[in-house]
């Protein structure tokens, strides 16, 4: 997930990007560090193909500029590297970006890693932290209508269905994607039940 610049309207929406832990991921800030499996990982056509601006090939100036982005966190937001909690392993990444009509949940996982719960668990965390530490009263996600992997984790999330759109996607070009919404309120009541 890369932020654009023309894309981000609306700082109030700013995360300081606390670390997060789930029962199985560490959610941090991305580093230097993490160039090297960010491009083992990114550099996947099925993984590109799904987003909007990840390149295919992805290199290592496509991982540094994604680095300089998120590290400066412009425009409000926040991106994080997704991390086994056990070994420290990069895995993906996930964040919420700043739109004018609130925050857009979006996520990716390398593929040696799917099927194993690693989106849904980041996204869970996410969601919460959006609405704990903003007072945005909405959190988007979007996917493309050939992904039911993503379509299951958002509403696993309890994302409701918000139309149709399309997507400028710099790999495969403009695509049809499912939009979805989760209010506040709905939020709240989803909390309630889990406990």
């Amino acid at each position: 997930m890369v932020a654009e610049k023309e894309d981000l309207d609306d700082e109030s929406y700013t995360i300081n990007a606390p670390v997060l832990l789930t029962e199985r991921l560490l959610l941090r800030r991305p580093h230097i560090d993490d160039v090297e499996d960010l491009v083992r990982l990114a550099d996947n056509r099925r993984i590109a193909e799904m987003l909007a601006r990840v390149p295919h090939p992805y290199t290592e100036n496509d991982a540094r500029s994604f680095l300089a982005i998120t590290s400066n966190n412009v425009g409000g937001g926040a991106t994080y590297a997704l991390t086994l909690a056990e070994t420290g392993a990069f895995i993906g990444t996930a964040g919420l970006v700043s739109r004018n009509q609130g925050l857009e949940l979006g996520y990716w996982i390398g593929e040696p890693y799917w099927g194993k719960g690693y989106a849904t668990e980041a996204a869970h965390a996410l969601v919460d932290l959006a609405f704990r530490a903003t007072q945005t009263n909405t959190v988007h996600a979007a996917c493309r209508v050939i992904n039911p992997t993503s379509r299951r984790v958002i509403h696993k999330c309890g994302f409701q269905y918000a139309g149709q759109g399309m997507l400028d996607s710099v790999v495969a070009g403009k695509v049809p994607v499912e939009r979805y919404r989760l209010d506040r309120k709905t939020w709240v009541s989803l909390r309630t039940w889990r406990n």
